[in-house]
């Protein structure tokens, strides 16, 4: 069955086609899902919505972050306190599917937001999975909108509680980290780690070959994109977080499944690694951009390498 999908991005929605893969044929899976944070319509997990949601503010426009408007942390109904339950169900419901398809031992890295990831942990370990770390990936930059209350007020023409709350702001902290969760699929009781790894060839880590600096990994990745990297998609992670994860925890051959393909970076790092992928997407507009992205691909010069990739070719010492 997998041969139909290997090194294929299909247009259409994982919840149809994982059933359709091979049982236990699965070495990887790295994705960045949805958060159901409503950051696009494809992002919107939860039946309560509202003719504002998704819309824009004349403060909005031509923003390159915050671009819609989204639902305030205290919602704007008491049914608003059911979208992290529905969110939930959602991963539960193809993190279900994918459970039978993974290689006992093997990991998994999922992407969420520091407001969700908690739904993602919970539905990953209802559905059997084991949850090993949770990493932090340490973006370069972070948009950042926090409102005056002095503003606010001012336009209330509440001036002299202005002068109190002056230097006060609304909103939260500038978002420098986003949260990956990994999880691992149970190996057989009774049996060893080890033994597990001479059987399936999964569960353990490449150390050497992902020193940075000649220090070994630690659960805080910093990596920023490339010069030259192709940017489709505005939930899009760096290729070189992509290709370290993938280095990390994967020989080459080795199969990747990646449901929720978007801009097609797990395919791309895959391909530049010599690992095979399986990946999914249901908006046509980024398959098609995700399909163009990987048919542009060169041979990376020393130049192009990530940072840990330069040194062991020794650009960097």
């Amino acid at each position: 069955m997998n041969k139909e999908y290997i090194n294929k991005i299909t247009l259409g929605d994982c919840l149809e086609f994982i059933p359709e893969l091979n049982d236990s044929s699965i070495d990887l899976f790295l994705s960045d899902i949805p958060y159901g944070i409503s950051l696009d319509d494809w992002d919107v997990l939860h039946n309560n919505t509202n003719s504002a949601l998704l819309g824009k503010s004349p403060a909005q426009e031509g923003k390159s972050g915050f671009k819609r408007r989204g639902k305030p942390i205290n919602g704007w109904a008491q049914s608003d306190r059911n979208i992290g339950l529905e969110y939930r169900e959602w991963c539960k419901d193809w993190a279900a599917k994918v459970y039978p398809k993974m290689k006992d031992g093997s990991f998994l890295f999922v992407f969420g937001a520091r407001r969700t990831i908690h739904r993602v942990i919970d539905a990953f370990e209802d559905s059997g999975f084991l949850l090993k770390d949770t990493l932090a990936w340490k973006k370069p930059s972070a948009h950042h909108r926090a409102q005056r209350v002095s503003i606010v007020l001012e336009r209330r023409g509440l001036i002299e509680e202005a002068k109190k709350w002056e230097g006060w702001r609304l909103g939260n902290l500038a978002p420098i980290w986003e949260p990956i969760a990994w999880f691992m699929k149970p190996y057989k009781i009774g049996g060893t780690i080890t033994d597990n790894i001479l059987k399936n060839e999964v569960g353990a880590m490449n150390i050497d070959e992902c020193r940075l600096n000649g220090s070994s990994p630690t659960n805080l990745l910093e990596f920023g994109f490339r010069k030259t990297e192709t940017r489709i998609h505005e939930a899009q992670k760096p290729l070189d977080l992509i290709e370290y994860i993938m280095r990390l925890t994967t020989q080459e051959n080795q199969l990747v499944l990646d449901p929720f393909m978007g801009s097609g970076t797990t395919a791309v790092a895959a391909k530049a690694l010599k690992r095979n992928f399986i990946g999914f997407e249901t908006n046509a507009e980024y398959h098609e951009k995700s399909l163009e992205r990987i048919r542009e691909m060169s041979s990376n010069s020393i130049k192009d390498l990530p940072l840990f990739q330069q040194t062991l070719f020794g650009k960097n010492g």
